[in-house]
Formats: structure tokens, sequence, C-alpha cells
């Protein structure tokens, strides 16, 4: 059976946005913030929604079905399959994801974010604002950055055929691993 097409809602004076895709249906956010800026001091995502999708991040598989709730420059060079998964599509062409099961297995999926992380960063990124899971979204972000630590401990810099599944996760965590 077919899902019926995403739609989204959006009124420009109330900045409302009601979300039905094949994970949430009737989910409705405020949008409080401008797109892009106003985020938590220690946030600093050195790529956007946009960018990591053009870089090829989730084997192109992320958002196929929600591409209605964001803008569509986002997916204007994205690298999607909306087949399934292609690890191809990756920027270093390996597999850094585990399955939604997992996470949620681990209780890292908010009820909100049925998608997980990056669900929650687009989202964010749109002005989106949920006091108590962005605290926890960012502190989940700050402690990855220990992967770049380790890229850069035992990497020579530029070597992007070094460490690839730790630098592809790192994408998929907004921070630009090809610059380490």
């Amino acid at each position: 059976m077919t899902a019926p097409p995403p739609r989204v809602t959006r009124r420009e004076e109330s900045r409302s946005v009601v979300v039905n895709d094949l994970m949430q249906s009737g989910y409705r956010y405020e949008l409080v913030a401008p797109t892009g800026r106003d985020f938590d001091p220690g946030f600093k995502p050195e790529l956007t929604p946009a960018e990591m999708l053009e870089l090829g991040v989730f084997g192109g598989k992320y958002m196929t079905d929600g591409r209605a709730e964001f803008p569509a420059t986002w997916f204007r060079n994205a690298r999607l399959s909306p087949a399934g998964r292609d690890i191809s599509l990756n920027f270093f062409r390996v597999d850094a994801s585990q399955p939604l099961s997992v996470w949620k297995a681990k209780g890292w999926i908010h009820p909100d974010d049925p998608r997980g992380w990056f669900q929650w960063y687009c989202r964010y990124y749109m002005g989106r604002r949920l006091l108590e899971e962005d605290r926890r979204q960012i502190g989940r972000w700050k402690a990855f950055v220990r992967h770049a630590a380790q890229v850069r401990r035992n990497c020579e810099p530029g070597d992007l055929s070094c460490r690839r599944r730790q630098r592809q996760a790192l994408l998929q965590w907004a921070y630009d691993s090809r610059r380490l």
C-alpha cells in the first residue's frame, strides 16, 4: 500500500508547521526562531541540513517522504534514494548508521522526532525550539565530537581514506570531517 504524499501547511502569520508523512500524522510545531539562527551558544554545527544532504548522508534514504516539510532548496542537490538505502550515495561510501530499531532500544528517539537526531536538527535549524529536548540533543551532539579527536589522533591531516566510517558518522552529526 502506498502512503499518501506528505502534506505540510505553513501559515506565515503563525509560523506553524503541520506534518503528515509516513512516520507522523498531524504533528504540529511552531517556528519560534529565525531559520538557521539563534542557536544555543554551545551548539555550533559545521554543516547545514542542506549541506549534509548534498554531501550524502544516511545512504540517501533519510526523509525521502518528508521533503515537503523543509525548503525545496535543501533537496536541489541532495543525494537521495527513494527506493532504499544506497551506501554509494554517502560521501565516504561506507555505512556509518545503526538501524532505527537500535536507536529506539537505546532510548535515543523522542516522540516528536521519530527519525532521530537529524530530524531534530532539521527542525531546530528551521526554528522549532523544545527546551528539554534541545538540551538533550545538543548534549548528544557535543559528545559525538570525540570521534573527531580520534580521527585527528590517528590520521594524517587531509587523508580522507583514513577512518572513513568515523568521518561519515561525523558528517551525519553536522561535523565537517573533510577538514580534519
